[in-house]
């Protein structure tokens, strides 16, 4: 896999790019997460170097068909600078075959230590820049502006945690506010306050569990909703429709687990994922 790594146009929203490229090869997000019982499960050392052969089998695999790929960014990490390097590889080799690539890094912190996370992400001059990274707002939304202001600036984008599916979360993110909105529900109106007027649809998105029973009110949202939890953990494409309902065209489903597990063969990794595309496509075509 070429070290380079490909950035995106600034002349185009993330939105924008996004749009385009589910409505081309499917609303499907897949996501990379090469943890040390899958690298076994494949026959494969947890160390750098089966960490590599591991990321070159899932762009092998789908890079050239899914419109988004999601590293999880933490199991890179876990590798040290070794693990690093594997990933921006990894994101280069990603974009080189038209896949937009969400770093799903989960950032969330204050002032200039937030601003060094952005940069780290989000900027043209980082070789981890990626065409959008996942953020944490439980600092306050607000002290994501660093993030945000630089996603919009670089043609990116940012997908800001909402209502998430791990059951520790409903009890900050269920919490009701000052506004008598739940937490969740402040950020969501707040992101979608962002989107307003974006064609045709704005470049910050949020993250909404796909196995949860109760959601925030998406109708305000006008951008991407990143919805973990299909597959494996028991989402389906109909919970999927359910909390998008008239707004699915912007639902961007994830899947990891239920496609990995086909592995290592990249013909069988590379099925797994055409049939779970297949399975989500005509969210592509709703309005």
């Amino acid at each position: 896999m070429s070290g380079t790594v490909a950035k995106p146009s600034v002349q185009r929203g993330f939105g924008e790019r996004l749009w385009e490229a589910t409505a081309d090869r499917g609303p499907l997000c897949v996501g990379i997460d090469p943890h040390s019982a899958l690298l076994e499960q494949w026959g494969l050392a947890d160390d750098a170097d089966g960490l590599a052969r591991f990321s070159d089998i899932c762009v092998e695999a789908f890079g050239g068909i899914a419109a988004v790929v999601k590293p999880q960014v933490a199991f890179y990490e876990a590798h040290g600078s070794a693990g690093m390097r594997v990933l921006e590889t990894t994101m280069g080799a990603l974009r080189e075959r038209g896949a937009l690539v969400l770093a799903d890094a989960k950032r969330g912190d204050i002032g200039s230590t937030m601003a060094a996370y952005a940069r780290a992400w989000l900027d043209d001059r980082s070789p981890l820049a990626a065409d959008a990274v996942t953020i944490s707002p439980y600092l306050g939304l607000g002290s994501l502006e660093p993030a945000l202001e630089l996603a919009l600036g670089s043609g990116r984008g940012a997908f800001v945690l909402a209502a998430t599916s791990n059951p520790e979360g409903a009890s900050v993110q269920r919490a009701t506010s000052a506004t008598g909105r739940t937490v969740a529900q402040g950020i969501v109106d707040e992101v979608g306050a962002r989107n307003a007027g974006a064609t045709p649809m704005g470049s910050i998105g949020v993250v909404v569990g796909a196995t949860l029973d109760e959601v925030p009110d998406l109708s305000g949202i006008n951008g991407p909703v990143l919805l973990p939890g299909v597959g494996a953990q028991g989402g389906t494409a109909a919970d999927v429709a359910r909390i998008l309902g008239p707004r699915a065209r912007l639902a961007l489903p994830a899947v990891s687990r239920d496609i990995l597990r086909s592995g290592p063969s990249i013909g069988a990794v590379r099925d797994a994922a055409l049939r779970m595309i297949e399975q989500f496509r005509f969210l592509a075509s709703a309005r």
